[in-house]
């Protein structure tokens, strides 16, 4: 069924679930700012996601195939603490990330609807 609307919407929709990802990585880590041992959490996947893309640019299926085998990372912050409970969850940072990675979603949801709107358009005549 995907293929029908083609690559767009498939990459924005991959997109939209790292993004969520991100944004509860960032949530968890708000909510544990409080919590003594416990190390900040992050997800990566800008820059494999963009090189699995580039690689496969000019080729349709291999940009299906780089979008889905595609996969984002948890990682836990090495940054040292400067708080003695060892806890290393800077919030104003936290929060900054969050803002950030709402835009980028609203951003991407904007670009996924306006491709459905054009295709809508499209069929309608």
């Amino acid at each position: 069924m995907d293929d029908i609307f083609g690559n767009g919407i498939l990459v924005g929709r991959r997109s939209l679930d790292y993004l969520w990802a991100k944004a509860e990585a960032t949530l968890t880590n708000i909510a544990n700012v409080d919590t003594p041992g416990y190390k900040a959490k992050y997800v990566t996947f800008e820059d494999s996601y963009r090189a699995a893309l580039e690689e496969a640019s000019g080729n349709r299926a291999a940009v299906r195939r780089a979008v889905n085998g595609s996969m984002w990372q948890v990682h836990e912050s090495k940054t040292e603490s400067a708080r003695l409970d060892g806890n290393n969850v800077l919030e104003d940072t936290e929060q900054t990330e969050l803002t950030r990675t709402g835009i980028q979603y609203q951003y991407m949801l904007s670009s996924v609807n306006n491709t459905i709107a054009r295709l809508s358009s499209v069929i309608k005549g």
